[in-house]
């Protein structure tokens, strides 16, 4: 990506409100950039469980992404305690703190922690948010849809749009907005438009879902066993492309359907272009964009591959080169279905480190 090597980022120091499934992938692919005590220097850790040989355990073995690739142990600061505080990774010590119900609460200002990537899910709230900085930090990534007075960043696609001195409290947004805007992107830079379309996500089951039938009033089917069912969901990704791309804004909308997969999710974009155009310029213009402006954030299949071929796949979104199809009748060059693959634990958190070193080139 250009950005990259526009101006070197400074050292940073990073705590992790959360972690759990992105928390964890958010600190793995920090150690897998190479940028842990270095650029990213992540000194804390937070979550209810305060033992550091579990975090340990966790960070070893994960059932789909594999054993962890670098060196993980453990200690006390302080020989009384009775389990240890401190994760170490490739020598670099990470304090293991306790999750509070207040983030002012927690203990950034004493760590010296700058940067807080907000994982619970629970403080996307921007107001919510901003308790880490009354805690000490100076900026909070929200690796969620954030809400309120913030600033929403797709990298790859409005990231220039980040003001150092404006924003505090940025989102990384959704792992599907991750693989939606980047496609819309394309559509919008090089001419082609979108005068409406609609969206789907066959998405993987999360943690927020059920092992087996239980109760939930707000969303009954999303009460039943994941692991068993094709459950239609709600989703605002498709929406949320229209903050990031203000041109389609009210153009787009969509749904979600959770499925009974680990992990890997796809996007199926059906739209009617705002010119006459052709599978054969779509898929040109997308192909162009992975190996150009959006190398690294978007790239192309031509082979026939299924979900868990994009296990640990580190881009936002896989363009699907033989899925594109149309539905044009008496001439018309205007109603066309594009599909993109992305694996929303990886890909997703590969851009929350992303962002964080964006974000750092412009402090």
């Amino acid at each position: 990506m250009k950005w990259l090597t526009e101006k070197k980022p400074k050292p940073i120091t990073v705590g992790i409100n959360g972690f759990g499934r992105i928390g964890r992938m958010v600190f793995q692919a920090i150690c897998d950039q190479g940028l842990l005590g270095t650029l990213l220097n992540v000194v804390a850790v937070v979550d209810m469980a305060t033992d550091a040989d579990y975090f340990a355990y966790q960070m070893k073995f994960d059932s789909m992404h594999g054993k962890f690739k670098h060196r993980v142990g453990t200690e006390k600061s302080d020989p009384s305690l009775a389990e240890a505080d401190t994760l170490v990774v490739n020598g670099h010590k990470i304090k293991v703190c306790a999750a509070t119900r207040n983030p002012e609460d927690l203990p950034w200002g004493k760590l010296g922690v700058e940067y807080v990537v907000e994982s619970t899910g629970i403080f996307t709230e921007a107001s919510a948010a901003r308790g880490h900085m009354k805690a000490g930090c100076k900026k909070v990534v929200i690796s969620a849809p954030g809400k309120g007075d913030l600033k929403t960043i797709v990298m790859g696609v409005n990231h220039i749009e980040y003001d150092s001195k404006a924003h505090d409290v940025v989102s990384n947004a959704s792992c599907t907005t991750n693989c939606l805007a980047p496609v819309v992107h394309v559509l919008m830079k090089e001419g082609v438009g979108i005068e409406k379309g609609l969206m789907t996500t066959i998405h993987s089951y999360t943690a927020t879902q059920k092992c087996v039938d239980g109760p939930s009033k707000k969303d009954w089917r999303g009460g039943r066993a994941a692991a068993y069912n094709i459950i239609p969901s709600s989703t605002g990704a498709a929406k949320a492309v229209g903050e990031v791309i203000p041109a389609v804004k009210g153009k787009l909308t969509g749904m979600s359907f959770r499925v009974p997969t680990a992990d890997v999710s796809v996007v199926d974009l059906t739209f009617v272009a705002a010119k006459d155009t052709s599978i054969e310029e779509i898929d040109s213009l997308l192909k162009k964009a992975s190996k150009t402006y959006l190398r690294g954030i978007l790239g192309v299949t031509e082979e026939e591959l299924v979900s868990s071929d994009f296990i640990h796949e580190s881009r936002s979104s896989v363009y699907d080169s033989l899925a594109t199809c149309q539905n044009n009748l008496k001439g018309e060059k205007r109603m066309f279905k594009v599909v993109s693959w992305y694996d929303n634990e990886w890909g997703y958190s590969n851009r929350v480190v992303d962002l964080l070193k964006f974000m750092a080139s412009k402090a």
